[in-house]
């Protein structure tokens, strides 16, 4: 029987994913993205836990909903909620449904690539090399990688790459990832980094924490599917967010909500509540090197771009929602 500290961590991880926030709220997501400018992480990915899985990653396809803020607080500043995009389950999604026929517009471009699906990874492994100091690393040494499309598509060329033989996973003869740091047009840039050209066997350790915590099964780490009920709340949302509207807590708060906002009342959560919803905001940080309609992980470096898009929007929403919906008809 499960003791009550399982209970309560498997609850915690079912609410952190309910939530859409599969980064978690525990340290086994590695935050690369806090690497210092020139500086390289080493990584060895191992192989997903669900053999069925032909690749050694899972896809996220997330799509961000905008708030001028929070509905009743005159204070509250612009706020983003984070939901499935239901093509991630092979069914179709209501956002994308009618966003996809913005680009036909060159007016709605940007409207479409902000409401756009955004894409990004999950990746398990071992950090051999890390130049962070974190102030706390899981007792099991396996992490957990977000990785954006820029870092995506080298490790996907190298695997199209003929010289490669083994898969980088195997234990034996897989190889290393170097993942480093740099800065281009003011946003981290991933695009230096590269597979080691040497293969190394994992270690006696490496072996060892493989046997004694077993590998995850990444796609337990994907938002879970949303019921019906809530692809129809996801739908509201998105018009209200179109409409410029403010987020309202007691319509949408016991379905999806922002991150660090409380589902019944709209208050921020306390800094000692753990940081199930951290990984959302951070992992953002390496999306805007990447190029749109590709996922946005960070709020901070997506802010200068996103202001002047929300601003013509909290304008115009209602005319263009109209327009589009007029044309559509």
């Amino acid at each position: 029987m499960a003791t009550l500290a399982e209970i309560r961590a498997k609850l915690k991880e079912q609410e952190t994913r309910s939530s859409g926030n599969t980064g978690g709220g525990d340290n086994a997501i590695y935050p690369f993205w806090n690497i210092k400018e020139g500086e390289t992480a080493t990584l060895r990915f191992l192989p997903d836990g669900d053999d069925s899985n032909t690749f050694f990653w899972q896809e996220r396809l997330l799509i961000k909903l905008p708030f001028a803020g929070i509905k009743g607080d005159t204070d509250s500043r612009p706020v983003q909620v984070q939901v499935p995009c239901m093509e991630m389950y092979g069914e179709t999604c209501p956002v994308l449904s009618e966003v996809r026929g913005w680009f036909k517009d060159k007016s709605l471009e940007d409207m479409g690539r902000k409401y756009w699906k955004k894409r990004s990874y999950v990746f398990q492994g071992f950090v051999t090399d890390n130049p962070l100091k974190e102030d706390s690393t899981p007792e099991n040494p396996i992490r957990r990688f977000i990785i954006g499309p820029q870092i995506f598509q080298i490790i996907k060329g190298a695997l199209m790459d003929p010289d490669m033989n083994e898969l980088p996973t195997d234990y034996t003869q897989g190889v290393d990832f170097r993942l480093t740091k740099a800065s281009k047009g003011g946003y981290a840039d991933y695009s230096t980094s590269t597979w080691a050209r040497r293969e190394r066997p994992l270690d006696e350790t490496e072996y060892k924490a493989i046997e004694t915590n077993g590998l995850f099964n990444l796609k337990d780490y994907l938002p879970k599917k949303p019921s019906e009920v809530e692809v129809g709340v996801i739908k509201k949302m998105f018009e209200s967010s179109v409409d410029g509207e403010a987020y309202d807590t007691e319509k949408f708060g016991q379905y999806f909500r922002p991150a660090g906002v409380s589902a019944k009342t709209g208050d921020p959560v306390a800094p000692s509540t753990p940081k199930a919803e951290t990984p959302t905001t951070t992992a953002s940080v390496e999306t805007p090197a990447q190029p749109a309609p590709e996922p946005v992980v960070e709020k901070v470096a997506e802010a200068p771009a996103t202001a002047t898009a929300e601003s013509t929007t909290n304008n115009k929403a209602e005319d263009i929602l109209k327009m589009i919906r007029s044309r559509q008809g």
